[in-house]
């Protein structure tokens, strides 16, 4: 099994390149490489055994060329640029977002076999008037670039398996919260910075309002989620190639309020709301209440409490408190 994961040097790559060597079988077969395509990469990524890590720009065809070979099995497609930088950089997120998965899918179509692709699209395939609980009939409408990149690729994943040319899966993400190391661009990034910077003894600069809610999954259910995808036979997705991943929602003061019942009141009083008109006009576009019926029969899980996600967090990165 040789499997390449494009944002191999981002958090959710990394681990999971790591989860699959610990597993050290993908469908019941011995992973023998895993390739991993990224701009940077961590510390420690030399120690991987099976693993090679390839800097490079996921939208450049040579580059997509060296790491797509013709005997890939499994490819894991996670590199993007985030909500607010695709937001902001209408360009770069178009030739990250957009170009990325149409030059990957072209070199996947010159493999020996069709590969197995999962791709990570978003919630922010939703926008615009929604009901007030969405479910697996709510029609994709974006509002912002981000969300249109991430539902034309969604499109033309479904294509290329329609046509035999890979067997592809598109998974709508929540929000991933806690996502451990330094903020990032995306517009979500509040969702973990109010639970990462306090537990680290670091003032939390918050957006958007107490009242705000978030769909959201924890790393280690979202990592599960691409491996449990990836080994669904063909016949569990059926024509419908994208789903809608469970998660809970949870406002951001109900965040804070889970984070002071697992760390106390030092921590919560780290939060402070500092509004940003930019974040809160992508955010509130945003969907926050869903019914994922069909991802529960295939066997996709939620969280079990914002709680219990703040307990991973912690016990994941060894914070005392």
């Amino acid at each position: 099994m040789k499997i390449l994961i494009t944002g191999g040097g981002g958090f959710l790559g990394f681990r999971l390149a790591r989860t699959l060597l610990a597993r050290g079988t993908l469908g019941g077969k011995p992973i023998a490489s895993i390739t991993l395509l990224d701009g940077a990469f961590p510390s420690g990524i030399e120690n991987l055994q099976k693993v090679k890590a390839v800097t490079g720009d996921v939208s450049d065809e040579k580059t997509i060329a060296s790491v797509c070979t013709p005997d890939i099995d499994a490819v894991f497609h996670l590199a993007a640029v985030v909500s607010g930088q695709a937001e902001s950089d209408f360009d770069l997120g178009m030739r990250v977002n957009l170009k990325g998965i149409e030059s990957l899918l072209a070199q996947m179509r010159k493999c020996s076999k069709p590969p197995r692709l999962v791709y990570t699209s978003s919630v922010a395939a939703f926008g615009g008037d929604l009901p007030e609980v969405l479910d697996d009939s709510t029609i994709a409408n974006p509002q912002t670039s981000y969300g249109a990149q991430k539902v034309i690729g969604e499109y033309l994943i479904t294509d290329y398996t329609r046509k035999g040319f890979i067997d592809g899966r598109s998974l709508r993400l929540p929000t991933i919260v806690v996502r451990a190391g330094k903020p990032n661009a995306a517009a979500s990034s509040f969702a973990s910075g109010v639970i990462r910077e306090p537990l680290n003894g670091v003032i939390s600069e918050c957006p958007v309002s107490p009242e705000t809610g978030v769909w959201l999954l924890s790393p280690g259910k979202v990592v599960d989620a691409f491996i449990h995808a990836w080994e669904l036979a063909p016949e569990a997705w059926g024509t419908q190639r994208w789903l809608n991943l469970p998660g809970i929602t949870a406002s951001v003061a109900q965040m804070v309020e889970a984070m002071r019942k697992v760390a106390g009141d030092a921590a919560a009083k780290r939060v402070v709301y500092k509004a940003d008109a930019r974040i809160q006009a992508i955010v509130k576009t945003w969907p926050v209440n869903f019914r994922t019926p069909r991802a529960l029969a295939m066997g996709f899980k939620p969280d079990a409490g914002v709680e219990n996600v703040i307990r991973d967090y912690i016990a994941d990165e060894k914070i005392r408190i």
